[in-house]
């Protein structure tokens, strides 16, 4: 039976539905319209986050259709119409289908007729999808992005208050040396702006148009691949056109990138949870909670759980490693579970930086406190130990010297204890040196440094203060460290404004364009 003697029954000798009546939408025949796995197949109900995309996508390809002479204006205008309309009417109204891009088509026919089905003349379903997740997934990594700026502004701020406040510094969690609260908090805003460059060379990669690629091996229509990616403000075009249709490196490289901002968000949280525990520093109420049965309890519940999406974000890496890996070129149907990855983890991620910033900027520190542990566990031994070398001691013998020395504090220190007695807080003093110097060198200490130079190493705020080399915790160092994070943070700023502008020069652009049509 011919085309043209058709049953008037909304079907084409081909088996499509041509009067949008049928649901199971227009990609697929009778052959593939039906059975048990077709629930299986769709992705209808997760693609409502591409949905707004996904309209973008097809004016742009449309507009370039009827600037190429593929089709008419008029039927461009019909189905720019349509689309506008299927806009206001909302992913819910959709009918259903095996995916957004099959439900959008299927209802820009049910209101255009036949010619509904040319928007789709020159590509695949195969570029279409993979120019929606890069679409949208431009916006999610520039909201991920602001808020790592919001995060190194917060740092940055506690670190201008505190660049003097010293407190004590750890390593595998034990005293170690004294330092502030500034030098602290700009080794994370350090790791942050890493953070930031990384999601800012991933969005890079990601803002390339793959439409135009079809299945995998172009088309023979006289299509603009520029002008498309041009409308929708991608900055390039993927070239080769089964990398186009096929290729998700951009999506890991993505969620990589955002696993490893969710590790150091894990670390900042980790750091401020011991903190509290201390007391070195009281979260707002805002970013605590309290117990259901321990009336008493403040707890620093939003940073335990921002600790958490550390292990989430991983597992995307993961599970979307897991997904990619072995697939052949070109498009193969696991892609479609590969988003679930991306989308998962950079909700999660967002949201616990935007906390993390939040949490950091309102945090009280509570200074007396720091400052009577910034001494504890003789932190300043290393300061000693550094001037004794200074005056001439090999390193080595002044670092036994001051083992020996810290080793007699921890002894009186657990006799001072079991009689009830009130231990020095520092752990050592001028006396425990001297001790120290007569059995290691044979003689007093005096020979080879002033007694006020030893007192001024064992002083916590002084031991600070002389670490002033490049990047150490001095306050005066602390300043050099702190204007380079503003300079950086003004300027990322500024780039982020940029990329944001950008898309919305290119959405005002689209709109233009389609208003020629309509």
């Amino acid at each position: 039976m011919t085309e043209e003697s058709a049953p008037d029954d909304g079907t084409r000798s081909d088996g499509l539905r041509t009067d949008g009546g049928d649901d199971d939408g227009v990609v697929r025949r009778d052959r593939f319209s039906g059975g048990p796995a077709r629930s299986f197949l769709s992705s209808l109900a997760a693609d409502e986050r591409i949905f707004a995309a996904d309209l973008e996508v097809d004016r742009a390809h449309t507009v370039m259709l009827a600037e190429q002479d593929i089709t008419a204006d008029d039927v461009a205008g019909e189905i720019l119409t349509a689309l506008d309309a299927i806009e206001v009417d909302g992913h819910g109204s959709l009918p259903d289908g095996e995916d957004v891009h099959e439900a959008i088509e299927t209802a820009v026919i049910e209101r255009v007729g036949a010619d509904g089905g040319k928007m789709h003349t020159a590509r695949s379903r195969n570029d279409e999808v993979a120019a929606c997740i890069r679409y949208r997934l431009r916006e999610d990594v520039l909201e991920a992005i602001e808020t790592t700026l919001a995060l190194r502004e917060s740092l940055a701020e506690v670190a201008d208050e505190h660049r003097e406040t010293i407190m004590p510094g750890y390593t595998h969690l034990q005293p170690a040396q004294p330092t502030t609260v500034a030098h602290w908090a700009l080794a994370y805003e350090g790791a942050v702006r890493r953070d930031t460059e990384r999601l800012r060379e991933a969005y890079a990669r990601i803002n390339e148009s793959p439409l135009g690629g079809a299945a995998f091996a172009g088309t023979t229509f006289d299509i603009d691949r520029e002008r498309t990616a041009d409308l929708l403000g991608f900055e390039d075009v993927v070239a080769n056109s089964m990398d186009a249709s096929s290729s998700r490196d951009f999506l890991l490289e993505t969620v990589q990138a955002l696993s490893t901002h969710a590790t150091t968000l894990s670390g900042l949280a980790e750091d401020v949870i011991i903190f509290a525990n201390r007391g070195f520093v009281d979260l707002a109420d805002d970013y605590s909670s309290t117990s259901s049965i321990m009336p008493q309890k403040k707890n620093p519940d939003t940073l335990e759980l921002v600790r958490a999406v550390a292990g989430d974000a991983a597992g995307g890496v993961q599970g979307l490693t897991t997904t990619l890996k072995g697939l052949p070129r070109a498009y193969n149907r696991d892609l479609q579970r590969a988003t679930t990855h991306a989308w998962e983890t950079v909700d999660a991620v967002t949201e616990a930086s935007e906390v993390a910033a939040g949490a950091v900027a309102t945090a009280d520190w509570n200074e007396e406190t720091l400052a009577a542990e910034a001494g504890a566990g003789f932190s300043t031994a290393t300061g000693v130990a550094d001037l004794l070398a200074a005056n001439g001691l090999p390193f080595r013998t002044a670092h036994e010297l001051v083992a020996i020395a810290a080793e007699n504090s921890a002894e009186r220190s657990s006799v001072e204890n079991a009689s009830g007695d009130e231990p020095r807080a520092n752990g050592a003093d001028y006396d425990t040196l001297e001790s120290a110097a007569q059995e290691v060198l044979g003689e007093s200490l005096e020979a080879h440094v002033e007694p006020e130079a030893v007192e001024s190493a064992l002083d916590p705020v002084e031991s600070v203060a002389s670490r002033d080399s490049q990047g150490g915790p001095a306050p005066e160092a602390v300043v050099d460290q702190l204007e380079a994070a503003r300079e950086a943070l003004a300027a990322d700023e500024d780039g982020h404004e940029e990329l944001t502008e950008a898309l919305e020069a290119a959405h005002e652009q689209l709109r233009s364009a389609v208003n020629d049509y309509v």
